[in-house]
């Protein structure tokens, strides 16, 4: 169903793209149709279910990297959460910072729970993750726009904990409701949470930090909805590649982020949304000349 090299090239894939604001579900459909590699998600009638479960796994294997990088950070959230609870009030921004990731996960966590079994078929359909994809390029200029001629809110502290203190849960609802795009192939979940948190008055550092915290728990939560299928039986005889290809997912992702951390620091997602809009645009035509 999969071999070791494809998996590991795949893994790869996931670990840079999934943080990177260009999707990577949309390059996971589409860098195997342009390498001929369709039997991976269509070669058989269990391929395209095989091929969620593995994009599953290898998100599970990015979100491990995320845990790792900002293991501190999510300490002080986890412990954050509970003092809020155990106190019934929120007191400083950590707590504050664990209720928006509370409240900014429920919407795309409701429809990924309902409607999510209507989306999956996406996986099979590289045309439309070559469309979605142009239109995440469309989505990142309008954020690059919004950033450009917004006034930002006036931040004088120091960590994503405290700016994001700033904001109230009005715009955790907006950054919330655009990670429902991101259900879609092609759409960037990193991406429009960039976007929502620009639009709200967060500048790219802190918008990217808390663009990586939001994506751990979505992911996390359809692992565990997911786990039935990874344990599935019928899965036993390609666990080892799709393990392999965790564990490349895993280690890409880690650089990934520790490069996208410092980047954004000074930098725009100007960049990105043009190399979306130029391979969108090239692997539409690519699809319309194949069939």
């Amino acid at each position: 169903m999969i071999t070791f090299f494809q998996a590991i090239i795949i893994g790869i894939l996931q670990g840079f793209t999934e943080l990177f604001p260009i999707s990577s579900l949309g390059h996971a459909i589409l860098i195997p149709s342009l390498l001929g590699w369709e039997s991976v998600y269509n070669g058989s009638s269990v391929g395209a279910s095989f091929y969620v479960s593995f994009a599953v796994l290898i998100h599970l294997a990015t979100t491990a990297a995320l845990l790792v990088f900002y293991r501190e950070e999510w300490i002080r959230i986890i412990k954050g959460f509970i003092s809020s609870i155990k106190n019934r009030r929120i007191q400083n921004p950590h707590e504050k910072l664990a209720w928006f990731l509370v409240i900014t996960t429920i919407p795309a966590g409701l429809i990924g729970l309902i409607f999510g079994q209507m989306l999956e078929p996406q996986f099979a359909k590289p045309m439309s993750a070559a469309i979605f994809l142009t239109i995440n390029g469309l989505i990142l200029l309008l954020g690059d726009h919004l950033h450009r001629h917004r006034k930002r809110i006036d931040f004088s502290l120091e960590t994503t904990a405290k700016n994001t203190a700033n904001l109230d849960f009005k715009h955790a609802g907006i950054i919330g409701t655009s990670q429902v795009l991101a259900l879609f192939a092609g759409i960037s979940r990193s991406g429009v949470t960039m976007v929502g948190g620009l639009a709200s008055g967060l500048d790219e550092e802190d918008a990217a930090r808390f663009s990586f915290l939001l994506s751990t728990p979505i992911i996390l939560a359809a692992g565990f909805y997911k786990l039935p299928d990874l344990l599935s039986s019928d899965l036993a005889d390609s666990r080892p590649e799709m393990l392999a290809g965790g564990v490349a997912a895993a280690i890409a992702a880690y650089f990934s982020v520790k490069f996208l951390d410092r980047y954004f620091r000074t930098r725009t997602l100007r960049p990105f949304a043009l190399y979306c809009l130029a391979f969108g645009i090239f692997m539409t035509v690519f699809e319309v000349l194949k069939h």
